[in-house]
């Protein structure tokens, strides 16, 4: 069982780890900028993966010199720019719901990239199941809820899905060749050297570190360290789910990945309604029980349309 569904259990572990990260993400961000969280996620969690693969296994992260375009384009899109345009999203005020819809019209991407670049039929139950999917985290997120048109907002919303798509697309071309630790300290690598070129590490608040930081809803009895956040931040929240994410990819490919993918924010609403008190309507256990059911339809198909 642990062998025929191995695919599938790093993508949902993976989308467990993110979706939990958002509760700590949300704590942090009251006390840092969105492009700072992502710039020391992205440097911590390179830092302490590359020194652990460069000492079990250093032979992996060698790349031939023609490789390292793809792998530099395979980081600044794959992993900065995925959230860049959601961040841009967010800050132009387009509701967050309508930002996560418009990030995971990714699987619609990989699909049409598939059938129509790569001439691979994709079958009728992975369309299926992407529709659903998309019309669960619609009424999960209530994206009419104060729905507002912001140009540059939904432009950079919407480049947020592309860059996911390449994400999955580009990992799994990578995956064919080299570990997915290794895929992994690549990409977090050139994320990082990307952020840091934006917002160079000489203007980082460090005081947080040493703050202490409040915890809320069931937690907030407790309070706890800036560092400490942030090390849950890098370590579980973006190291762990990264390698369980590509590890699956590898053997599912793309397409299937990003539609489990989906069940992301499912999780993070969940986690939400349980630690911090943010209730789910009648409509949105709807809604995730529909992207339940897309998920399952989508991953049911034959992996016919991973090139290999």
């Amino acid at each position: 069982m642990f062998t025929k569904h191995r695919g599938e259990l790093f993508l949902v572990l993976g989308a467990l780890f993110f979706s939990f990260n958002g509760v700590v993400v949300t704590l942090v961000l009251k006390h840092m900028s969105t492009f700072r969280l992502a710039e020391v996620r992205a440097l911590g969690a390179f830092t302490l993966l590359f020194l652990i693969t460069f000492i079990q296994d250093r032979k992996s992260l060698r790349a031939e010199k023609k490789e390292i375009p793809v792998l530099i384009f395979y980081g600044i899109f794959g992993y900065a720019m995925v959230q860049l345009g959601y961040f841009v999203g967010i800050a132009r005020n387009v509701p967050l719901g309508l930002v996560l819809i418009l990030e995971f019209t990714a699987p619609i991407w990989i699909v049409l990239w598939i059938k129509f670049v790569r001439k691979k039929s994709v079958e009728r139950n992975m369309w299926t199941g992407i529709a659903a999917s998309l019309i669960g985290l619609a009424l999960l997120a209530k994206v009419w809820d104060g729905l507002t048109l912001d140009l540059l907002g939904l432009a950079g919303s919407i480049g947020s899905a592309i860059a996911l798509a390449i994400y999955f697309l580009v990992g799994e071309r990578q995956g064919v060749k080299r570990s997915a630790q290794a895929m992994t300290v690549w990409g977090l690598g050139f994320a990082s050297l990307f952020w840091l070129i934006l917002f160079p590490i000489w203007n980082f608040p460090f005081k947080f570190f040493t703050t202490t930081i409040q915890l809320e809803g069931a937690l907030d009895a407790y309070a706890l360290p800036g560092w400490l956040l942030i090390a849950w931040i890098v370590i579980c929240g973006t190291m762990i789910p990264y390698l369980f994410v590509v590890g699956g990819m590898r053997i599912l490919g793309a397409s299937k990945s990003s539609v489990i993918g989906m069940l992301e924010p499912v999780l993070a609403g969940l986690f939400a309604w349980v630690l911090i008190g943010q209730g789910w309507s009648a409509i949105q256990l709807l809604g995730a029980v529909i992207v339940l059911i897309g998920i399952y339809i989508a991953d049911k198909t034959k992996n016919s349309a991973i090139a290999k």
